[in-house]
């Protein structure tokens, strides 16, 4: 499982014109499921995610978590993010997940990241058109694999 984290003043998702979730200060965050993912690299991750200090303090040193700055997480899902690009010019998602268990784990990942003490979850939905603004503070953006978090 892939997520690329985006700290943000503000983030919103629209589908077919119609705004259907937004946040203030917190993490926009785009989830990427990968065959072979499972329930555990939803819950590694997402406890990181909760807890990963990227957050200014006063002195702006990155010391805060999501969870101690109280900020939101609006969840994006993205098959993209298991793109492979390594032959040719197009690039081929044959390593993502099949959509019904991509969902099924992006749904527990938002599941997760509320057990892990994040108070304001949003999500966009899974497999819609749509339509991300952000505001990115930082600007902040970070890769994590849950593969990387399991060794």
């Amino acid at each position: 499982m892939k997520a690329v984290l985006q700290r943000v003043t503000r983030a919103s998702v629209t589908v077919d014109g119609e705004a259907i979730s937004a946040i203030d200060n917190g993490l926009l965050i785009f989830l990427g499921v990968a065959g072979g993912d499972n329930r555990r690299d939803a819950e590694v991750l997402a406890d990181k995610i909760a807890n990963l200090r990227i957050f200014s303090d006063s002195d702006d040193r990155m010391n805060l978590s999501l969870l101690t700055v109280g900020g939101a997480a609006l969840v994006v899902s993205q098959f993209t993010l298991c793109a492979d690009c390594s032959h040719g010019r197009r690039p081929d998602f044959f390593s993502a997940a099949k959509p019904d268990i991509a969902n099924e784990l992006y749904e527990y990942f938002c599941e997760r990241i509320k057990t892990a003490g994040v108070k304001d979850v949003q999500k966009g939905i899974f497999g819609a058109d749509m339509k991300v603004e952000l505001l990115n503070d930082g600007p902040v953006t970070i890769m994590i694999d849950s593969g990387d978090l399991k060794k």
